[in-house]
């Protein structure tokens, strides 16, 4: 089962995060109770996006003309409070602990710019009456929490986003996010599984690089290795 990705990508990136078969990941280790002046994860998630969405408001016309301008923004607002380096640990699965630091590197920075570079049209759409933020009540020894927020459809539908987050020594950081029920982890776990299976993790990344969408990867007949 799969979700708009449009949708996945503006609400993952607009909110403060990224997209789209459900299996409940295991989350990373997390760190000892911070102290009290530490930020709620529903306050990061809504800081994130005023940001973004303040600076989307003063120059919406340059960033729908140049949609690659949007980059900027997530590096600015989001990557601070995202685990990209976990997440990607989660999509490459088994794959993870077979690959090369180099691989690992590479790959992080492929799928991160690819999503950046594919969805930065949906993002430029992004308006503040579509995005509602549930507070998240935490207790002080809390290692884990889930931020729930929910997204308007252009029909007027409003669809779930939720961001589960874990306590790390830099503060409260985004490992996945569930959209609808689906977890854009296990998603793209699925999508690349077959090709790095059978091609290898170094053709994923190249086809990453090549600007190719990852469910267009995942969807790709291989007739044998590369």
């Amino acid at each position: 089962m799969k979700i708009s990705t449009r949708l996945a990508a503006g609400a993952l990136i607009g909110a403060a995060a990224l997209h789209t078969g459900f299996v409940a990941a295991q989350a990373p280790a997390a760190a000892p109770a911070a102290s009290a002046s530490e930020q709620n994860p529903s306050d990061i998630v809504q800081t994130a996006a005023q940001g973004i969405l303040k600076e989307l408001d003063a120059n919406r016309d340059m960033y729908r003309k140049d949609p690659s301008k949007v980059s900027a923004l997530v590096d600015k607002y989001l990557l601070p409070h995202f685990d990209t380096e976990y997440a990607a640990r989660l999509v490459l699965g088994q794959y993870w602990r077979t690959a090369t630091d180099d691989q690992k590197k590479r790959f992080i920075d492929a799928f991160y710019h690819s999503l950046l570079t594919n969805y930065g049209s949906a993002l430029a759409e992004f308006t503040s009456d579509r995005l509602k933020i549930y507070p998240t009540n935490v207790t002080p020894d809390a290692r884990v929490a889930t931020v729930r927020t929910d997204v308007k459809r252009d029909n007027g539908d409003r669809v779930s986003v939720n961001y589960y987050m874990v306590r790390t020594p830099q503060g409260w950081k985004a490992w996945d996010v569930v959209i609808d029920g689906i977890s854009y982890v296990n998603s793209y776990r699925e999508d690349f599984g077959a090709q790095i299976e059978q091609q290898g993790i170094d053709a994923v990344i190249k086809r990453l690089n090549s600007g190719e969408k990852p469910e267009a990867i995942g969807k790709q007949q291989v007739t044998g290795k590369s």
